[in-house]
């Protein structure tokens, strides 16, 4: 298989698994609606409930207790690592073929993506 058949199928199935996901927190939500004021935190502009303060293991948790909101941040969750895992396949294709340079330079992207979703964050609060 192709190294663009790969990226391909990788990013269909990441974010086809992400709307699924959102859709999913999203009927969870309707048919067992959490407190009336997180709701209506959700819907502020000026919201104090957003993704920053929510640790990623209650993401995994909620998720898995079918909380939604937890389940629509999970789809999220699942949006942002889908270009993640593109650059992590192309490593791999890349060392495969021997490619020096285009392994060197995924490999700075791939630092680049992992130091403005992780650490950059961490160091803003």
């Amino acid at each position: 298989m192709e190294l663009e058949e790969v990226i391909g199928y990788a990013l269909r199935i990441g974010v086809l698994t992400s709307i699924l996901l959102i859709l999913a927190g999203l009927v969870l939500i309707v048919v067992n609606p959490p407190a009336p004021h997180i709701l209506e935190q959700l819907s502020t502009p000026h919201s104090r409930i957003n993704t920053s303060s929510i640790p990623p293991a209650q993401v995994f948790t909620g998720g898995v207790a079918f909380n939604g909101i937890d389940v629509i941040l999970l789809g999220l969750v699942v949006l942002i690592t889908t270009p993640v895992l593109r650059v992590v396949i192309s490593i791999v294709q890349f060392i495969k073929e021997r490619n020096l340079i285009y392994t060197l330079i995924t490999l700075v992207v791939l630092f680049n993506l992992i130091l403005s979703i992780f650490i950059i964050p961490t160091l803003i609060k």
